[in-house]
């Protein structure tokens, strides 16, 4: 079955939201009439946005019907016993022409417990900010419970919250319960558990074209908030170049980083399958069988099956994703 695998390209989805924009289109040249472009969804096995293969001859099918054929020759024999056929990760690009709302996401037990879905523990890497740009991740003092819900009452939730300037680089990690927001002109790389469950405490106050607000989700929300968490939110990492240097290695995923330019041999020893999110450049994926290409703001899952590949690139960087 294995020999029939090559890397997977996936058909973006996009996502229209309050506060997206353009940049999606004007950067990565995503196809889309839409004026409000918030999210691209790379890769995905999220019920109803199941990502469709755009390249080969499996073009057409969908991840979770290749995930039923291939299984561990796909996503890999350890990962195929602990997930069986849910494929683990959400991969997107996010493009905040306006401030997210402010928003946290439940652990696996609760998420479990309420929605049947996986947790959502998930990473942030800067792909471009706006001057003054700014994410939103935690609190800027010590927290609990009563004192975080006397500022939502008195609508000074922002006052307590940790703003930070960020620019093309920056990285943060951000578990399950902890609050956080993506600021007005970022565009990111998220890496995340599969799982749309989203806790919205505040969206500042705004409306959509009717005069609607969003719901907010206050009454379930605070069971989910994790008040003693470390501040240990921001990810420092190397840049040596033509290698792997690890970001983030959490129970959920690894995610590496990458700045090449030249031809490397890649061995896989992870029993998993690995993504690689192009976030400059452009680099090829050489296999026995074929060439493939990514460039900025492109995608590819390359099965277990692929024990060793090449990347070859005259200039790139990378994000190298696996559990």
């Amino acid at each position: 079955m294995e020999n029939v695998l090559y890397p997977l390209k996936f058909k973006p989805i996009l996502k229209e939201k309050i506060w997206g924009g353009q940049k999606l289109n004007q950067f990565f040249n995503k196809e889309s009439s839409s004026e409000q472009n918030g999210e691209s969804w790379e890769i995905s096995a999220v019920p109803g946005d199941i990502s469709v293969v755009s390249n080969g001859r499996l073009k057409g099918e969908n991840l979770k019907s290749l995930i039923s054929v291939y299984q561990r020759f796909l996503i890999g024999d350890k990962n195929f016993k602990r997930f069986g056929k849910d494929f683990p990760l959400l991969i997107k690009f996010i493009d905040a022409k306006e401030d997210l709302s402010i928003q946290l996401h439940p652990d696996d037990k609760l998420a479990k417990e309420r929605h049947d879905s996986f947790g959502k523990t998930e990473m942030w890497y800067v792909m471009h900010a706006d001057k003054d740009a700014n994410l939103i991740v935690g609190f800027n003092q010590e927290m609990n419970p009563e004192k975080y819900q006397k500022h939502l009452q008195d609508k000074t939730l922002t006052k307590i919250l940790n703003f930070d300037k960020v620019k093309e680089g920056d990285t943060y990690f951000i578990e399950a319960g902890r609050v956080h927001a993506i600021g007005a002109g970022v565009l990111l790389a998220e890496i995340q558990q599969t799982s749309d469950v989203t806790y919205r405490v505040y969206d500042w106050d705004r409306t959509d074209n009717d005069g609607n607000e969003r719901e907010l989700h206050n009454d379930i929300a605070i069971d989910a908030f994790k008040f003693d968490m470390k501040d240990d939110f921001r990810v420092d990492y190397k840049k040596l170049k033509n290698a792997s240097n690890e970001m983030v290695s959490c129970p959920f995923f690894t995610t590496n980083y990458l700045e090449l330019d030249t031809e490397i041999e890649k061995i896989n020893n992870e029993d998993s399958f690995v993504i690689y999110i192009c976030v400059d450049g452009e680099v090829e994926i050489l296999t026995d069988k074929r060439i493939d290409k990514i460039s900025k703001g492109e995608t590819i899952l390359i099965p277990a099956a692929f024990t060793s590949f090449k990347l070859k690139t005259k200039g790139a960087k990378l994000l190298e994703v696996y559990v």
